[in-house]
């Protein structure tokens, strides 16, 4: 007797069913995307008890005929593909024709529709994948769907589905997700019988993330300005410096109109945020990427989340350079904005090598002894006792020494950065705040500078600049570290290992799949040189070919700066406080730490006035 048997056509559609309708939040990104491709210019989404009772699509688009309507509910029937050449360049949602038959085969269905040249429409009811009628329909132009008790022949896939609440909450996300993306449709929502949503149709992608996230939020968001980079075009809005979120729910992308996730997006956005974005935080995004249909594949999963691309370095490097040049070129301050002046000054070049202050000195920052020791290169020169007062004179004497040094010209693409860079404003400064927090009077309002933070962010792009120019010193290994490697790893260090020797690490093969390192960088302080090596080997699989190398060491670099800065405790004068706010201005990313933490931020003159009473709240 055989044992292979065919699995009934009821049965089959189960299966399917599990793959595409995992919850009614699915239901709803197939159903609103079938509107979607119908050319909807209005749609309705109806929910009861989380859309577990019931979820209803009313849509206006170009409606089908009875033929079309008997034959959508058959599995792989569709009016999106035709030959196997079409599905290497998808251009709809939907293409797999799986969605209607996998809701109909575990729902009790109801699809409503009608031509707009046509005087009568089809209605069609399936029970648990079994046709009970077929009629005439005589209500508007469109297509109406409805699936009401959900699962209810799939009990162990019932089980599964969370609270009412909980449901629902996907449910609103999936249509904001696709609102964001389509802002000339208009999409409303209720549960229970209460209107959630209503969103008219605009022409303004502002707006409609506006009416999503409010007011607030938007205005802090910054348009980056559609750029194209190896055919890959970019555009969209992203939160600014100190803007983030725990998790991923703000990071919102898009693939030509498609949401979708992609380690290659989150690795681009990571690269691109760099510095301004603290560790364990998420960015806000509303992120639109426009390819060539053939570059990637999204016929990946049934849920078509996933995508696949022919060149995922590019989509990174992409993205990466689209949002450091927003946010290099960002004219806003954390809580308020700014308007964007030309600079007033001339920024002066880094020296070669870092300068070091009178404070670096002190502090000196020497590398652990460990059980493997390293040893100085030159002698270190004792440590000088930290004088309680005077405080110590950064700025001033960063820029003095600066002045020191021979000038050095730029090129032209380095003079249309400083151009495209905030310009150092006109604030008075009033006072500064237990001796952290510098008060300063702006043509906007209240601006406070954390002077620990922004003297860190001069310091790390110094210390960044001079690691890109010259490289940095290296101390030797008294004891030498033999790295055993996996053959990718190998691969990875042999190709970047000119890159490595610049920041001070001397690594070469010493047989198969073994590396010995020699030297570290002098500015490293750690207790295990070898497990900072394996961080660098990880960071190094990360980057994309585009990657700037120096950002293997940027933490090393972050550490350094953040220990040679100014303290809370440390009393500046008024010349060498607006000596740091010029330099602070002449960075690329001003209005952030090298942890992501603001340096400045604004307090509006209307929200004071609101505070003390004077403006009415909103």
């Amino acid at each position: 007797m055989s044992k292979i048997r065919i699995l009934p056509d009821a049965l089959a559609s189960q299966v399917a069913a599990g793959e595409v309708v995992e919850r009614p939040a699915a239901l709803v990104r197939e159903l609103v995307e079938n509107s979607l491709d119908a050319g909807a210019g209005h749609i309705e989404v109806h929910a009861q008890r989380g859309g577990i009772a019931m979820i209803r699509i009313v849509d206006d688009g170009c409606g089908m005929d009875r033929e079309d309507a008997m034959l959508c509910l058959e599995r792989h029937a569709t009016s999106k593909i035709r030959t196997k050449d079409d599905l290497g360049a998808i251009c709809t949602f939907g293409f797999r024709g799986e969605a209607l038959p996998s809701i109909a085969s575990v729902s009790r269905f109801r699809l409503a529709t009608r031509e707009r040249e046509s005087l009568v429409g089809t209605e069609i009811e399936v029970n648990g994948g079994k046709l009970t009628s077929v009629r005439d329909h005589g209500g508007a132009p469109g297509t109406v769907i409805e699936a009401r008790s959900l699962f209810f022949n799939v009990p162990a896939r019932r089980k599964f589905l969370r609270t009412e609440n909980t449901e629902f909450a996907h449910v609103e996300q999936q249509l904001r997700l696709h609102a964001i993306a389509n802002p000339q449709v208009a999409f409303t929502l209720t549960h229970n019988g209460e209107l959630v949503l209503h969103l008219p149709a605009t022409h303004d992608m502002l707006e409609r993330i506006r009416g999503l996230v409010g007011g607030e939020m938007a205005s802090r968001l910054l348009k980056v300005e559609e750029s194209t980079f190896h055919g890959i075009t970019v555009s969209g809005y992203i939160g600014g410096p100190g803007m983030s979120r725990s998790n991923r729910q703000m990071q919102t992308t898009y693939l030509n109109g498609r949401p979708i996730e992609s380690a290659s997006i989150s690795y681009g956005l990571r690269e691109g945020y760099h510095t301004a974005l603290m560790k364990g935080q998420h960015p806000v995004t509303f992120l639109f990427i426009q390819m060539d249909p053939h570059a990637f594949d999204v016929n990946v999963h049934p849920a078509k989340k996933e995508v696949r691309f022919h060149d995922g370095n590019a989509v990174r490097d992409a993205i990466s350079r689209s949002i450091s040049r927003t946010l290099e070129s960002a004219a806003k301050l954390p809580s308020g904005h700014a308007p964007a002046r030309q600079p007033a000054f001339s920024l002066v070049p880094a020296p070669a090598m870092p300068v070091i202050s009178h404070r670096q000195e002190q502090l000196d920052i020497p590398v652990t002894r460990t059980a493997a020791p390293l040893r100085q290169l030159a002698p270190v020169s004792p440590r000088a006792p930290i004088p309680e007062a005077p405080p110590p004179r950064l700025p001033v004497e960063l820029e003095q020494k600066q002045d020191e040094a021979p000038p050095e010209t730029k090129p032209a693409s380095s003079k249309k950065e400083d151009a495209d860079r905030p310009a150092a404003p006109d604030f008075r400064i009033i006072g500064v705040l237990q001796k952290l927090y510098v008060l300063m009077e702006s043509p906007e309002g209240l601006v406070l500078m954390d002077q620990h933070a922004a003297h860190e962010r001069v310091n790390f792009e110094k210390f960044r600049r001079a690691l890109e120019t010259g490289g940095v010193p290296c101390q030797r290994l008294l004891m030498p570290i033999t790295l055993q490697t996996t053959p990718r790893d190998t691969d990875l260090l042999r190709q970047n290992q000119a890159a490595l020797n610049r920041l001070g690490i001397e690594i070469d093969p010493f047989g198969p799949n073994v590396f010995k390192v020699e030297a570290v960088p002098a500015f490293l302080k750690t207790d295990d040189p070898a497990a900072w090596l394996d961080d660098v080997i990880e960071e190094l699989r990360s980057l994309s070919a585009k990657s700037s190398s120096l950002r293997l060491s940027e933490d090393a670099i972050a550490t350094t700066a953040c220990r040679a800065s100014v303290k809370s405790n440390d009393v500046l004068s008024i010349p060498e406080l607006q000596a740091l706010l010029k330099d602070l201005f002449a960075c690329e990313m001003p209005y952030c730490c090298p942890h992501g933490r603001p340096t400045l931020v604004q307090i509006s003159t209307a929200e004071l006035e609101r505070k003390f009473g004077r403006r009415a709240p909103g």
